[in-house]
């Protein structure tokens, strides 16, 4: 079990520890999900989100490599900047894990997988870095990866690290933080503005807690996921991976059409060129009672998908799923779920659930 730099302090905030992808994480604090997940929406959040990966790829072939490897054209970026991508495998298109890039310098980038998907990330990176240039390290366990997320969460990160709070949207910034360097991008992964900052283990607890004194809720994974699945951001492993591909998941716009060879090209084409594929889509429920994982949806007693991410909504107040769904299912049908044999009326609309006001 590998464990935070912050298990102290979550253990002395009474969190809820849970083995997340490896990791024992926070998650939820004695407020509860809920609380939590409203924190995020009207104020501020502070999520420990050190399970996430670093690899740190170095050297003259780095682009090159990444490039090959990548479905997303760095081309479209530079550095200073943060780009969302997806790594393939090159024979059947599966999505190996979605991943966040941070391009700190011309040769230097830190890639961010999933938790579990860190080792296998490294592995398949390496193998196809043979001959070229480029040093892989992981440099997971050196730092912490703290989100502070919602609203007001660049006034709270303001008065504890001013550099951090000013860096843009999918931007990349270095700051110092009492004497010591660290990292801030624009990037999260709840539907809300905020910064994702990678901080040094030693000064990280003090981190936090400066961050938390300063108006900041701690969060937990639980209020991660349903924030996640209001903003219709899926899930490696549950709406994306396995036999849900980058085109399904409605992710197209992660794919590099226009660059050369990338790892998985060839299945995505052909997937693409075929049609008919089932899709991921949006799907509401009345009252509390979520939908769950794995639950069949049907059109007029026909099975017609399944749910792939189901929970309550906080903010809408009734249940919301994202379904692997047949592609002639329109917008605003009527469908039903089957809760062990009992029909969940279910309607389908367009994603996202929830989308934060500008």
């Amino acid at each position: 079990m590998n464990h935070s730099p912050l298990e102290s302090v979550h253990r002395s905030l009474d969190a809820k520890l849970i083995d997340f992808g490896g990791w024992e994480m926070p998650l939820s604090y004695p407020d509860g999900t809920i609380a939590e997940h409203q924190s995020c929406r009207n104020g501020a959040a502070i999520f420990d989100v050190s399970h996430l990966g670093t690899l740190a790829v170095t050297g003259t072939n780095s682009f090159e490599l990444l490039q090959r490897c990548l479905t997303n054209d760095l081309t479209r970026i530079s550095p200073g900047r943060a780009q969302y991508t997806h790594l393939l495998d090159p024979d059947s298109g599966e999505v190996v894990d979605d991943i966040i890039v941070w391009w700190m310098a011309p040769e230097e980038f830190d890639v961010i997988p999933n938790a579990s998907n860190t080792g296998e990330v490294q592995r398949r990176l390496h193998q196809a870095a043979q001959g070229m240039d480029v040093d892989i390290v992981d440099r997971t366990a050196t730092r912490a990866m703290l989100a502070i997320q919602g609203p007001h969460a660049r006034q709270v990160l303001a008065s504890v690290a001013p550099e951090a709070a000013e860096v843009g949207r999918f931007r990349i910034a270095p700051f110092v933080y009492k004497g010591t360097e660290c990292v801030a991008a624009g990037t999260g992964y709840t539907g809300e503005d905020g910064v994702e900052c990678a901080i040094p283990a030693g000064v990280a607890a003090e981190f936090w807690n400066d961050v938390v004194a300063a108006g900041a809720k701690p969060a937990g994974l639980g209020a991660r996921d349903t924030l996640r699945l209001e903003a219709g951001f899926p899930l490696h492993g549950h709406d994306l991976g396995g036999s849900i591909s980058t085109i399904q998941a409605g992710l197209s716009w992660v794919i590099g059409w226009d660059k050369d060879d990338f790892n998985g090209r060839s299945a995505l084409e052909a997937q693409r060129d075929a049609g008919g594929y089932q899709k991921i889509r949006g799907l509401v429920t009345p009252g509390r009672r979520p939908p769950r994982e794995g639950q069949p949806v049907l059109s007029g007693g026909v099975t017609v998908g399944v749910v792939t991410s189901g929970n309550f909504s906080p903010t809408l107040g009734h249940g919301i799923a994202m379904a692997l769904l047949d592609s002639d299912i329109e917008e605003g049908q009527e469908l039903e779920i089957d809760v062990r044999g009992k029909p969940m009326p279910a309607t389908m609309i367009k994603l996202p659930f929830y989308k934060a006001a500008d």
